[in-house]
């Protein structure tokens, strides 16, 4: 029986549009753009609704070539750019400057990449030929409300599907996710997959304040249960931990606990990494909402991007003693795909893994 939608799932965020970018701007006003930024600016507007505009973007790939030195996978897909949750602590919302936006628009302006299906056709072969690791989600939410308008994410989980060999992740906040458990069965029987539900706190109205509209905390965990009962290996990102927010003993472990609960194989968590563009947008949010915390962000965030190692290095051993308590693993730990070499353990969930890039 079909699920119907629940209109209370994505509640509309207010948006201050730009009027000036409601049709596509003319080759002459694109000025001395290049590369993404020129195909941003000559992005034709395909709708606009729940306070955010769709773009349609002619990208020129969609598998991306990852070359940070912080993520230990070689390859990303994002089937958009900027995302509709409007995480306000998200780092992703640097990958909007590229295309001379500001950060603040990373929720109200969403590029839909065109072609995915056939661009994911001529690029995977030769990834699944070598079984390197391909993670989807790493600076946009691939199953943002946005895809159930436009269906990139399962066009290209669709090619995957086709192929034995591939190493996936996918990280998401949507229970949508659990829409494709078809294919997600598809590519299990074929290829390493691993799924990771991103769930930041067990507390439905604090998730609502800082992840405007994602699902509720208890949808993802139920979408946990749903992978896990499909045969999909499944797990949670508590990512990221703010600190004087998020971090309380007993949430952490009620985190940990639901997710046991729900058929989690691993539990990972970081601390929040801010980047320049994040900081814009989240810390006049904290003054306005935790006055008291502000001074130590501004003290903590001021020159750098993480936080205090003391304090990292506490939360780790938190989350190490909850895993241990709960049975959980620390990451994925991937099956080798059929005829790779064995994959190596690889940790997913690094700060600021993004590899959001100047492509498209």
């Amino acid at each position: 029986m079909a699920t119907l939608p629940t209109p209370t799932l994505f509640p509309i965020v207010p948006c201050h549009r730009d009027t000036a970018r409601q049709t596509p701007a003319p080759p002459e006003q694109a000025g001395e753009r290049v590369g993404i930024a020129r195909l941003a600016a000559l992005s034709p507007l395909a709708e606009a609704k729940r306070g955010a505009e769709y773009f349609l973007l002619p990208a020129r790939s969609i598998v991306n070539r990852c070359d940070s030195e912080r993520v230990p996978f070689p390859w990303t897909i994002n089937p958009y750019r900027g995302c509709e949750f409007g995480c306000l602590y998200c780092y992703a919302r640097y990958t909007h400057e590229y295309m001379e936006l500001d950060g603040g628009e990373f929720e109200k302006k969403i590029f839909v990449k065109q072609n995915a299906g056939k661009l994911a056709a001529r690029e995977l072969r030769s990834i699944a030929a070598r079984g390197e690791h391909i993670a989807i989600g790493t600076a946009t939410d691939p199953y943002q409300p946005a895809e159930g308008e436009f269906g990139v994410t399962r066009e290209i989980l669709e090619e995957m599907s086709r192929y034995d060999g591939l190493s996936v992740s996918i990280t998401t906040k949507s229970n949508r996710v659990t829409r494709d458990l078809d294919l997600l069965q598809r590519i299990a029987s074929r290829s390493d997959l691993t799924v990771n539900l991103t769930i930041t706190t067990p507390r439905p109205r604090l998730a609502r304040l800082l992840e405007p509209r994602a699902p509720r905390p208890d949808l993802r965990f139920e979408a946990v249960r749903a992978l896990r009962e499909g045969g999909i290996d499944a797990g949670v990102f508590a990512m990221p931990v703010l600190p004087g927010i998020t971090d309380r003993e007993e949430d952490l472990e009620r985190l940990v606990f639901l997710a046991r609960e729900a058929g989690a194989q691993w539990f990972a968590a970081n601390v929040l990494f801010l980047m320049p563009s994040s900081r814009k947008q989240f810390l006049p949010f904290l003054e306005k909402k935790f006055p008291r915390l502000a001074r130590r962000y501004h003290q903590w965030y001021a020159r750098a991007g993480y936080a205090p190692e003391a304090y990292r290095r506490e939360i780790g051993e938190r989350i190490g003693n909850l895993r241990r308590k709960y049975g959980l693993a620390a990451r994925p730990v991937p099956r080798a795909p059929r005829g790779a070499p064995p994959a190596q353990q690889l940790d997913l969930g690094l700060a600021g893994a993004g590899c959001g890039g100047k492509k498209s």
